[in-house]
């Protein structure tokens, strides 16, 4: 993979010269974006063996951000993704397993499976937190946010039946019906469909392992192909869809659909327990990670169809993936693995 070092040959109009790669980014005004981008992948040390679930991105921080279920520090944070450090949490007891970052209120939010009401955590700067109060003590999972709307919207996998909740800041929030109580793994936002859109793990036999609203106040089922266990959602602009991932199935553990409303499944390279799913616009490029499998715990598709099996950096539980645009770098990590639960490539 291309380092910020190394020298690069550049042709124009017959003039060869020589620029590093961070001198031609800089030059270029973008990330210089390798052909190994999301295909080869290097591993990273970590400061704590903790149980990393999910990573983001907070480009007006230069900055990753993970967090975990466990240990006694339960974020860690990187400029680069190479180099990251344990920061402390206002709660060592509840299991963070979903964040996002709002550019416009330039906040970082995480939600929490646990914990007594203050099952949400914000910081401003990814090192100092504060504990939120929540309206139901429900096992929130994951979390996204609508910049059109101006609204968090997270998702819970078990408690009350409301297994939905906003909050226009982060701070105050504010209980939803649901219209079945499913076990919801993971949202995101469309912001070309004007949609929230919810997957499940378990639709109950149902077929409906989907949910969508355009306000995140009212929720509507979604009929899908396949009860799997659908375990993370994006939504990819440049191709207008949105790309589903799951943990069972068989050869066909990744749904799209151009809609939220009408579902397609796909074939996918192998039946591992695909965890997460992010889409680089700048790549051209969906990446999925898996929790299982041996030697390539990767895949990696143009279009949401057709997908590719790739090396991974190491056999882990990997559970969590972003993709930093400004540094053309794709991180994911890790539940498991000793003093190495980050992978990177660029």
């Amino acid at each position: 993979m291309i380092q910020p070092t190394d020298l690069l040959v550049v042709q124009r109009d017959g003039t060869i010269c020589h620029a590093t790669a961070a001198e031609l980014q800089e030059l270029l005004g973008r990330p210089l974006c390798s052909a190994t981008a999301g295909r080869l992948w290097d591993l990273n040390s970590t400061p704590a063996d903790n149980d990393w679930r999910a990573v983001c991105w907070a480009a007006e921080l230069n900055l990753f951000v993970a967090v975990s279920i466990d240990g006694s520090q339960r974020v860690m944070t990187s400029s680069d993704g190479l180099r990251w450090t344990s920061q402390r949490t206002p709660s060592d007891n509840n299991s963070w397993i979903g964040i996002c970052w709002s550019p416009e209120l330039r906040l970082l939010v995480a939600v929490a499976s646990n914990g007594s009401s203050n099952r949400v955590m914000t910081s401003s700067d990814g090192i100092t937190w504060t504990a939120r109060r929540v309206p139901l003590n429900n096992n929130w999972v994951a979390i996204c946010w609508s910049p059109q709307r101006r609204l968090f919207v997270a998702v819970a996998f078990g408690g009350n039946t409301s297994r939905v909740m906003t909050s226009p800041d982060g701070i105050t929030w504010t209980a939803r019906s649901t219209p079945a109580s499913h076990v919801w793994r993971a949202v995101c936002w469309a912001a070309e469909l004007g949609q929230f859109v919810a997957v499940a793990t378990s639709s109950n036999g149902t077929n409906q392992a989907v949910m969508t609203s355009s306000d995140g106040i009212t929720w509507t089922l979604r009929s899908t192909p396949a009860d799997h266990t659908w375990r993370s959602i994006c939504w990819a602009a440049e191709l207008g869809l949105l790309v589903a991932v799951g943990q069972s199935g068989t050869g066909n553990r990744v749904m799209t659909s151009p809609d939220g409303q009408t579902w397609s499944l796909r074939t996918t390279p192998a039946d591992l327990e695909w965890r997460a799913v992010c889409w680089a616009p700048e790549l051209n490029l969906l990446v999925a990670v898996a929790g299982t499998g041996s030697g390539q715990q990767v895949m990696t598709s143009p279009d949401g169809h057709s997908w590719t099996l790739r090396p991974s950096a190491a056999d882990r539980q990997w559970s969590g993936l972003c993709w930093a645009a400004q540094l053309g770098r794709l991180v994911a990590v890790a539940q498991n693995g000793s003093g190495s639960r980050v992978m990177t490539s660029c």
